[in-house]
């Protein structure tokens, strides 16, 4: 990574003027409502591309330090780029952060999204605060990347410092588990005395 998002990483003081960033979306009006939530950061966009082909080709020679790419395109969508970025083996750029933008998002595409390797998931219309919230998230951000079967990208557990975002369904169970087993336990020794 070139200045930009590495420096977030270790100070406390955030400067994103030196950010190189690239935004993807196929709506005109989405990638300029984007540059310019970006640009009241400071955050000039470097690379602002149409279609996931237009950003491959300057993902090939340019190191981008902030991928912010929309989920529904034509041609290649989204989660097809980042999944090809991710793959690609392209240094340093297949362990850029990856924000996607989604105007509907249901259940299952959260979950493709972080599936095919993006470090986060917004809707439009998303607030310049959420997008700041999120940028900041991911550039904190220290899961590993990890290589498993097909996947290549962040780990997809949280462990500490969670995003906002629901726990995963085996925790809650697990929770919800252990908060009845307390509660009878709590119920038997109050039923003793």
């Amino acid at each position: 990574m070139s200045q930009g998002l590495d420096g977030l990483r270790e100070s406390a003081v955030i400067n994103l003027t030196g950010a190189v960033t690239m935004v993807v979306d196929d709506s005109p009006f989405g990638l300029d409502i984007t540059a310019s939530a970006l640009l009241g950061f400071g955050i000039k966009t470097r690379y602002a591309c149409h279609s996931g082909i237009e950003a491959m080709e300057i993902l090939k020679d340019h190191p981008v330090d902030l991928l912010v790419v929309d989920t529904e395109m034509p041609e290649m969508d989204g989660y097809a780029l980042v999944r090809w970025l991710r793959r690609s083996g392209l240094d340093p750029n297949a362990l850029t952060p990856v924000i996607m933008t989604a105007s509907h998002i249901r259940r299952s595409r959260v979950a493709e999204a972080r599936d095919c390797g993006a470090n986060f998931v917004i809707t439009k219309p998303f607030s310049a605060a959420t997008l700041l919230e999120r940028i900041i998230f991911v550039a904190r951000d220290t899961r590993p990347f990890l290589e498993v079967g097909d996947y290549f990208g962040p780990d997809r557990r949280f462990r500490e410092g969670k995003p906002p975002l629901e726990e995963r369904r085996a925790d809650v169970l697990r929770r919800m588990k252990l908060d009845a087993e307390q509660a009878a336990a709590q119920t038997n020794a109050g039923g003793a005395a």
